[in-house]
């Protein structure tokens, strides 16, 4: 893996003083399971490696902004009928909103944490989406009168209008998706500030999108460790 890494996380080793090996089974730890930094660091020790919580903590967000990118260029297409919710998170004390939606299907279409819950957050969100996975031709929404002015404003700006659909019953597979996140953030008891939220739930999502197998393989079947440590290469 070291002979041919990728250069984005070449340059993040080069200050962090640990074999990759040990580096990228931590933070895949961290962003898959109901672990604790401290649950990390105790099990490492076990193994004969000492490394410190906060160290851990370290390397997810130096490593898993350029994991995100790989894993976005070989992500699968997703359906065009995308069902879109906002969960709550607590970051600070304070509650934040990470918008995110899934296709019929339940593959994941794209997130984005906001410290707001209103008409431009949303509408940032649906942009983005967009921009990330092509137009879709169905959004279902609930009955959130924020999102629907979002989608309204999006629409206005469009030849071919989006259909949208607020129907509740239709979300339960995104609401049930948010399951996924929030069990692995309850032990996290909270981010202690914005930057780092977004950074440790872009790592939380990208290993549940591959959980789902929505990486692409490119003909080599791997498990979803091999498939998150393909990212690094």
């Amino acid at each position: 893996m070291t002979q041919s890494l990728n250069p984005a996380v070449a340059r993040v080793l080069k200050r962090l003083h640990y074999p990759l090996d040990v580096i990228l089974t931590c933070v895949r730890w961290y962003v898959s399971y109901s672990l604790s930094l401290r649950n990390l660091e105790e099990m490492m020790a076990e193994r004969g490696i000492a490394v410190d919580h906060s160290t851990v903590h370290r390397w997810a967000l130096k490593l898993l902004p350029v994991l995100e990118k790989a894993f976005r260029r070989n992500k699968r297409p997703v359906g065009k009928s995308w069902r879109v919710d906002e969960t709550y998170i607590k970051v600070k004390g304070q509650w934040k909103y990470l918008y995110r939606a899934v296709d019929k299907a339940g593959n994941t279409i794209d997130f984005l944490l906001r410290a707001h819950r209103d008409k431009a957050a949303a509408k940032r969100y649906f942009e983005k989406s967009i921009v990330q996975n092509g137009e879709p031709e169905t959004v279902t929404i609930d009955k959130s009168g924020v999102n629907l002015a979002a989608l309204e404003s999006i629409n206005a700006e469009r030849e071919t209008p989006i259909k949208i659909r607020q129907t509740k019953y239709l979300n339960n597979i995104i609401e049930q998706d948010h399951r996924a996140i929030k069990r692995r953030t309850r032990p996290m008891l909270g981010f202690k500030n914005f930057r780092c939220a977004r950074i440790i739930l872009s790592g939380i999502e990208v290993m549940h999108m591959i959980r789902k197998g929505q990486m692409q393989d490119h003909g080599v079947a791997r498990t979803a460790a091999e498939q998150f440590y393909f990212l690094a290469i």
